[in-house]
């Protein structure tokens, strides 16, 4: 077998759950700031010869104005098709040769670039190569943003005629009105294609800034190894003024309801309100809280009282999406249309229920343990690890936020989470959008809000 067959077999293999002996221990995480003015946060572990890298900066479609939307986006995906150095191919080619992964997420806050490596000096060295490149040198091409819009635009028009698209979309402008969660993470058709080579050049220079940046790193290196990799990714990165401190989100938004025709079989039904953001002091309560409400799957209260009593749905959820600002609160389901009335009312029900009586001790025993429990699978691989260290660098999170996790959790008692879900949920103050429903009545809601 060549060498470059063996590092993507040794890959494969730890991609498949290959990890750490130590990966299910609380890490111990160290941090700088580099010379360049990233924030640093590094696990070393040389339990494998594997390495993953992650950079972070607050560029998510958060900083779109809505003539713009889906500009931030772009950029991001544009960053790995072409540098100052290497074509598209190239990049390909160089990764493949060393058996390398080279990802990213992106979301509402934040853009990032990931790496997956084996940590040896050859292929590690020639990997990041690459990754500095892509974050740092980034070439958006008239050529390559001519193809990339029409792909989007293609799969925008797609998720036009999609229900659960349609819901999503009418869902978060009437949860977040004019603040810019609202807009759409990959844009809107008509301003997609106004994007340009320049648009794509300016947002990068105000967005990508080494001060902003937060680098993680995971792995088999040293903390010397960890600090020139850091600066190695950032150094060159652009030095921005540019304004990242976003509106606050109106938290109390009149009730609407919207039903959208659509000729699905089923109803797809999304409710629900601006939540917590990261740094909520209620975090824990509302997290375990809603863990009893929608987020335990089979042993939550609305799985209990739509599926299991009632039959009305095949699958009810809720969760909380925290943010830099708070984030959405949301509750969903499908059902079959002749059904969705009822099912809507019983979650409504259920939901007014909770806020005002909150969990049993029996329903919070139960998932404090579910939750402690499962913690353990929360940090068993090195990715997960890395995830943790970019949220926790990018939300100013406490560095002992994996440690305290449990005893967070085991410490919130039932009148917290009453307390919680009253200061911060009002079912007169929430978003409903029925995409499929049963009939046309037009929408109802209140003033729009800002």
């Amino acid at each position: 077998m060549s060498a470059n067959k063996t590092i993507i077999s040794v890959l494969s293999a730890l991609a498949l759950g290959f990890v750490s002996a130590t990966a299910c221990a609380t890490p111990h995480i160290k941090h700088w700031i580099s010379a360049s003015g990233a924030k640093v946060l590094f696990v070393e572990d040389h339990n494998i010869p594997m390495l993953d890298v992650a950079v972070s900066v607050p560029a998510g479609s958060s900083f779109d104005t809505a003539s713009k939307s889906g500009l931030a986006s772009m950029t991001h995906h544009l960053l790995d098709l072409g540098t100052a150095q290497l074509s598209e191919d190239d990049i390909s080619r160089g990764l493949a040769d060393t058996g390398a992964q080279l990802g990213g997420s992106f979301d509402q806050d934040r853009a990032s670039v990931s790496l997956r490596t084996l940590s040896s000096e050859v292929e590690r060295s020639k990997a990041l190569a690459i990754m500095a490149q892509v974050v740092q040198q980034p070439v958006f091409s008239d050529a390559v943003l001519a193809r990339e819009k029409a792909r989007v635009v293609a799969a925008l028009k797609e998720a036009e005629t999609q229900p659960a698209s349609i819901a999503d979309k009418a869902f978060q402008k009437a949860v977040f009105g004019a603040h810019p969660y609202a807009l759409q993470t990959s844009g809107e058709v008509a301003t997609v294609e106004q994007i340009t080579v320049q648009d794509l050049k300016d947002f990068y220079a105000a967005h990508y800034a080494a001060s902003r940046a937060v680098v993680a790193i995971m792995g088999d290196v040293s903390q010397a190894q960890a600090e020139a990799m850091a600066e190695q990714l950032t150094a060159a990165l652009p030095v921005s003024s540019a304004q990242t401190e976003l509106p606050a989100v109106v938290m109390r938004i009149p009730e609407s309801e919207q039903r959208i025709a659509h000729p699905a079989t089923q109803s797809h039904i999304l409710l629900g309100a601006p939540g917590i953001s990261r740094s909520d002091p209620d975090y824990f309560p509302l997290y375990v809280g809603n863990y009893i409400l929608g987020g335990g799957g089979f042993v939550s209260r609305l799985m209990n009282e739509v599926r299991e009593k009632r039959g009305l749905a095949y699958s009810v959820y809720s969760y909380f999406m925290p943010m830099k600002q708070p984030g959405a609160l949301q509750i969903g389901l499908q059902t079959k249309k002749e059904q969705a009335d009822e099912a809507l009312n019983l979650v409504r029900n259920t939901l007014a229920e909770f806020i005002a009586k909150g969990p049993t001790e029996k329903e919070l025993l139960a998932a404090k343990q579910n939750i402690v429990g499962g913690f353990p699978l929360r940090i068993d691989s090195n990715r997960k690890i890395l995830d943790y260290l970019s949220v926790i660098g990018f939300y100013d999170l406490p560095l002992t936020y994996l440690d305290d996790f449990s005893g967070k959790v085991e410490k919130v008692t039932v009148r917290q989470i009453h307390e919680a879900f009253a200061r911060h949920i009002h079912p007169e103050h929430m978003a409903t959008v029925i995409v499929g429903a049963p009939d046309a009545l037009p929408s109802k809601s209140g003033d729009g809000h800002q």
